[in-house]
């Protein structure tokens, strides 16, 4: 992955408008942040191939950033995203990583579903 350039995302989140993708969205402090004593409660947030539409996309920040996608009747959005690739299928994936490089939160997006 790279650190995120924000025209290169905003460009392939327009590839994605008014069409039906597959969305894989996920957030934790949980097993990648175990080292963390602040807080003893663990959260997560997880979902692999929800289907969604949206017909903005639009990316926010100075880093980290923040992603949302409006669709019909509300927002997904992932906040603290740092890095980015498009793969050889053409899949957006925005992640986010701590200070030591441990997975905060990702965000993907593809035409066709994840492999489970």
């Amino acid at each position: 992955m790279n650190p995120i350039d924000k025209l290169n995302v905003q460009t392939e989140l327009a590839n994605f408008l008014n069409r039906e993708v597959y969305l894989h969205l996920e957030t934790t402090n949980g097993a990648y942040a175990a080292h963390r004593q602040e807080s003893p409660m663990t959260v997560g947030a997880y979902i692999r191939n929800g289907r969604i539409s949206f017909g903005r996309g639009i990316i926010t920040g100075e880093g980290p950033y923040r992603v949302g996608l409006k669709m019909g009747d509300g927002w997904v959005y992932a906040e603290g995203l740092t890095d980015f690739e498009v793969d050889q299928e053409g899949r957006l994936l925005l992640a986010g990583h701590d200070h030591e490089g441990r997975l905060a939160v990702a965000l993907e997006l593809s035409l066709f579903p994840f492999d489970l």
